[in-house]
């Protein structure tokens, strides 16, 4: 009768493995955290833009004058509601800027859309919002 040999696993390779397991779980989870912000932040950043084409909109059938186009109200829209990412969608009177703010889920960053000036008379084809907030500091890279 011939002896049957045992197979498996020692503990050091076992060990070994979950060492290894341990470290790509360490350097993972952080990457996954920011790109969860960041899909979260999105939803901020839309309710911002759509802000935007509508007063896009708004000044050039008003001779680009911020002052027609800086309340809800006169852009005719409602501002976007809030929800588990998107705390608020407000618009500086005269000056226009256009301020979303996330809730703590989604990083609790600003995203902020500051519209151009444009001399009145001219009518360009774009117009090009300026950026800004506290999304363009955070340690998240590429954030807004």
């Amino acid at each position: 009768m011939t002896q049957q040999k045992q197979q498996g696993f020692t503990l050091i390779e076992l060990m070994i493995v979950v060492a290894i397991v341990g470290i790509l779980a360490a350097v993972a989870l952080p990457a996954y955290q920011n790109y969860t912000v960041k899909a979260r932040f999105t939803e901020v950043i839309t309710a911002a833009e759509s802000v935007k084409f509508t007063m896009a909109e708004c000044m050039q059938s008003n001779n680009n004058v911020i002052a027609s186009c800086d309340t809800f109200e006169e852009l005719n829209i409602a501002a976007p509601a809030g929800t588990t990412n998107l705390a608020s969608v407000a618009i500086t009177e005269t000056t226009g800027i256009i301020t979303a703010t996330a809730n703590a889920n989604a990083g609790g960053f600003t995203y902020t859309l500051t519209p151009p000036t444009v001399a009145a008379g001219t009518n360009p084809s774009t117009y090009i919002f300026a950026k800004g907030g506290t999304c363009t500091t955070a340690k998240i890279t590429n954030l807004c």
